[in-house]
């Protein structure tokens, strides 16, 4: 696989309080795998941006790339690391030996000088973690037209309805818990709210997850539209390996350090599991065979929190911060458009109000 790494580190005094950003893209979508950043307290511009191109390969190393351009506004950086500029500064050399380690792990690898104004993704990521070691609030960026052109796929992600590790709040990920009686209120609910949708009728597809439990909820849906129910095994819910069934305090209670690192980080796997990462290279390409089949047209599909996450983030064409910040309820309905022309629009998010009123 080939990445493209844009990195970048910045110092508010040069020496004074820094900070770090990296993003790791697809090189041939310009999709984003991997966002990094990090404040690193008192350090010089250099120190900071060579602590972005450390995180950056070593995510794309986490991700299993094996061709890797890299692209900084660092002339330093870049210079030193192709070999064509010596490392002098004491504080410099043990970094420089690190990420010659770390590139030292792929089969190719280049570095590119950029202009500043080209790698504006890793520059706001570094001011945002110097920003937050701050205690500086993140202000909301504008919102923008998209100008998406032609007929788009339009997705109508649903969640599974209640079930017995949910109540709980447990990691619930390949186990076939049934849903509950207020789950099979929900998926009712939910299907007679898709069922009166002015887009479906009995000729949307059904698309589901293998799972029981979301199986359950879209054959709610089939009975309420009509629609012929079909299962995708690639919106399948997260492997949470030996975490499956425990509490979120008891997974940290078991592995204190592993799971704060699997909170922040989306390349880290669950004991024996899967790592978010790894989830949305998954769920991406079932979103391609999908549209691939269905382009043009409504469907409905059916899943898990993780999955749903990943194809928002995608129609958002944001990071995996996404997936610690955004919530979705049970048997909650969103909407993502994806359009031919490569552009997306998430026109809905977590709307529950078809749930049976208590």
């Amino acid at each position: 696989m080939k990445v493209l790494i844009e990195a970048d580190g910045g110092s508010r005094g040069n020496p004074g309080p820094a900070g770090y950003g990296a993003v790791v893209f697809d090189a041939a979508t310009h999709e984003v795998l991997a966002e990094r950043s990090a404040g690193i307290g008192m350090a010089t511009n250099n120190v900071a941006e060579y602590g972005g191109l450390i995180a950056g390969l070593t995510a794309a190393a986490d991700l299993g790339a094996t061709e890797v351009e890299v692209r900084m506004d660092s002339k330093l950086v870049v210079e030193q690391m192709s070999g064509r500029w010596q490392v002098k500064h004491p504080a410099m050399q043990p970094l420089a030996a690190q990420a010659r380690s770390l590139a030292g792990k792929f089969d190719r690898i280049t570095f590119e000088w950029i202009p500043r104004e080209r790698n504006k993704h890793a520059d706001r990521l570094a001011n945002e973690a110097m920003d937050e070691q701050a205690g500086i609030e993140k202000k909301p960026e504008p919102v923008k037209w998209t100008g998406a052109r032609g007929t788009p796929t339009r997705i109508l992600l649903l969640r599974h309805g209640q079930t017995p590790l949910s109540i709980e709040r447990r990691y619930s990920g390949r186990g076939e818990p049934a849903l509950t009686t207020l789950g099979e209120q929900q998926a009712a609910g939910a299907a007679a709210r898709l069922s009166a949708m002015d887009s479906v009728d009995a000729s949307t597809p059904i698309i589901s997850s293998p799972l029981g439990r979301t199986r359950q909820t879209a054959a709610a849906v089939a009975s309420a539209t009509g629609g012929e129910l079909d299962v995708h095994e690639g919106l399948i819910e997260t492997d949470f390996g030996s975490w499956e069934g425990l509490t979120f305090t008891e997974a940290a209670e078991r592995d204190p350090e592993l799971h704060s690192r699997w909170l922040s980080d989306s390349s880290v796997p669950a004991p024996g599991g899967e790592s978010f990462d790894e989830v949305h290279r998954r769920v991406r390409k079932a979103r391609d065979e999908l549209i691939t089949v269905h382009g043009g047209k409504t469907i409905i599909v059916v899943s898990h929190v993780t999955p749903i996450k990943s194809l928002l983030r995608m129609g958002l064409d944001a990071g995996p911060s996404l997936l610690y910040r955004l919530h979705l309820d049970l048997a909650s309905l969103s909407i993502v458009e994806f359009y031919p022309d490569g552009n997306a629009s998430v026109r809905l998010v977590n709307d529950i109000s078809h749930h049976p009123r208590s």
